[in-house]
């Protein structure tokens, strides 16, 4: 009897147990069901509502204008009139160049032009005296004919003794050589004393307050980018994200090792506190992979999107009941920040792309228009 009392007791302790575990079973899908819906964005597998693709690269920000500036002339450096950080204005004087042969030059051609000058006047009268008596018949055709050559000879002399003096001219205005436009000289390769030679640069001049950003793309991507494509940059050097456009897209990549120069604006507010030289992060929106990607049958999804548990990887989708849906999946290569999914998830299907806040299967969840 004893023995029979204790196995009723027995029993009825383990069947309350068992009760008692399926209540508190039941309790996190109760709370699951009655649980405020996440509020998701949803993308589809491969389709246009998905960005394409984002190519990221690096760049430097870069004056719009620069020039090297050097002189036509060899001769020493007499005078150096500004030094690395100087702002100038157009036309300003920069530095000057010895011209002590070239002003001798210059006297020479004068020199010259005083000679021809004095022996076209000769000519002239010359020639009016001889007019005057070819009309008094007392000088030949044949002698006025020769003083008018003697005279267009003078002439043709002057000429180009004035000639001989504005090329010399030319030439000393090379020794003193200005600033083309307004800008800061960020680059300094010579001083006072030193040989200039023709072609040489001497200093670097930029243009300030209008930059831009220069960035090299891959040839097997540049054709995704677009003239007028905004382009999201971040300069972690001043702290600062901003957004600019394609202005320029180099044709060619024959002097530039394979690789398509690409240049960006940087609109004129948020130029401020940015120097030429900064790197710069760039995102790049590939619309055109798309297309591709569906053509050859790539299923493409943001990394982002990516749930990775222990060597497992997957993402969470939507039931007919408009509840999450950890789906595992597996990943081939990625791009940008986009991964191909190789198995797993079908094409055209909806996919959970973010989330405003945890998710975990069976949580109700509501999509954000």
């Amino acid at each position: 009897m004893i023995v029979s009392r204790r196995n009723t007791i027995s029993l009825f302790a383990a069947t309350a147990l068992l009760s008692l575990a399926a209540c508190s079973g039941d309790k996190p899908e109760t709370a699951a069901k009655t649980a405020a819906p996440v509020a998701v964005q949803t993308a589809v597998a491969g389709g246009t509502s998905v960005n394409a693709g984002i190519l990221e690269a690096s760049g430097q920000v870069e004056a719009s204008q620069s020039v090297n500036i050097s002189t036509r002339v060899m001769g020493y450096i007499t005078q150096m009139k500004v030094k690395v950080g100087d702002r100038v204005s157009a036309g300003q004087l920069l530095f000057t160049v010895n011209s002590n042969d070239i002003t001798a030059k210059r006297a020479q051609t004068d020199a010259l032009i005083a000679q021809a000058e004095a022996a076209q006047r000769t000519a002239q009268k010359d020639l009016d005296r001889y007019t005057a008596l070819y009309k008094q018949q007392s000088a030949s055709a044949k002698e006025l004919d020769q003083v008018t050559l003697q005279f267009q000879s003078a002439k043709a002399n002057a000429d180009a003794a004035r000639q001989m003096r504005n090329e010399v001219s030319a030439q000393l205005a090379y020794t003193s050589v200005t600033a083309p436009f307004a800008g800061i000289i960020t680059q300094k390769l010579a001083d006072a004393g030193s040989m200039a030679n023709p072609g040489m640069p001497v200093l670097t001049l930029e243009q300030s307050g209008k930059l831009q950003v220069s960035a090299s793309i891959p040839e097997n991507q540049i054709a995704a980018v677009k003239m007028g494509d905004e382009v999201t940059m971040s300069i972690e050097s001043a702290n600062k994200t901003i957004t600019g456009k394609v202005i320029q897209v180099n044709p060619s990549s024959q002097f530039t090792g394979g690789q398509y120069i690409v240049k960006i604006s940087v609109p004129a507010a948020e130029a401020k506190q940015l120097y030429a030289g900064m790197y710069v992060h760039l995102r790049i929106p590939l619309k055109g992979t798309a297309t591709a990607a569906k053509e050859s049958g790539k299923i493409l999804v943001p990394a982002k999107a990516i749930i990775t548990r222990d060597q497992l990887t997957g993402l969470y989708t939507i039931s007919s009941q408009n509840t999450a849906l950890l789906r595992w999946v597996r990943l081939g290569t990625s791009s940008g920040d986009q991964v191909e999914v190789l198995s797993g998830l079908a094409a055209n299907e909806t996919f959970i792309l973010s989330a405003e806040g945890r998710l975990y299967n069976g949580a109700p969840v509501t999509i954000k228009k």
